[in-house]
């Protein structure tokens, strides 16, 4: 069974990130999963990412690193868009990552180093019409870290919802989620 450091998106740490959480541990996992956000819960998009630009981008990945300190080798990095941030760093930068899995966001590889680890397995996850993961560079960064990674896969769901696989916020798409899930179980259950 993998050992999972799951990172929230804008929102915050939500019931859904909660409960996708509880079904990843109900399949026998162990999961890890802080709080970047101190509690705080937005009820819009925009207003967790003013709540990001107010913290900054660069303190919130520090409190990623800060979270996995401690935690053992071996670790599989999830995040959820703007969780992905921290989950990449540290699957590119920490020694000794299991995987990768990057829901709803992906940076260029440069971002963190000059090249994706080749022992590190990678699934990225967004909706092909998604105004910010296929409107703001994160299918063009997924695109070229599948082509250059050598186990790296790319899944694109039907739709333009950003947030799309937490059922406690409205862009919930449950047959995209479902989907999702069982695919990030059988990469889990892989690596």
């Amino acid at each position: 069974m993998a050992e999972v450091l799951l990172f929230h998106h804008a929102y915050g740490l939500t019931p859904g990130v909660r409960a996708f959480a509880d079904t990843l541990r109900a399949a026998g996992h162990t999961v890890h999963l802080p709080d970047l956000y101190d509690g705080r819960v937005f009820d819009t998009l925009a207003g967790g990412i003013a709540h990001a630009q107010e913290v900054g981008f660069g303190t919130l990945i520090e409190r990623g690193r800060a979270a996995a300190e401690g935690l053992p080798a071996g670790l599989v990095l999830a995040g959820y868009s703007l969780g992905v941030m921290s989950a990449q760093m540290l699957a590119q930068t920490r020694a000794g990552a299991k995987g990768a899995l990057l829901i709803e966001g992906c940076a260029p590889v440069s971002e963190f180093g000059d090249a994706w680890p080749g022992e590190v397995p990678v699934q990225v996850h967004g909706m092909e019409s998604d105004p910010v993961f296929a409107g703001e560079g994160d299918l063009d960064a997924a695109r070229a870290l599948v082509e250059s990674a050598p186990d790296a896969q790319l899944f694109l769901y039907a739709g333009d919802r950003h947030v799309f696989a937490d059922p406690s916020l409205p862009d919930y798409d449950e047959r995209a989620a479902a989907l999702l899930t069982e695919r990030v179980l059988a990469f889990l259950g892989r690596v």
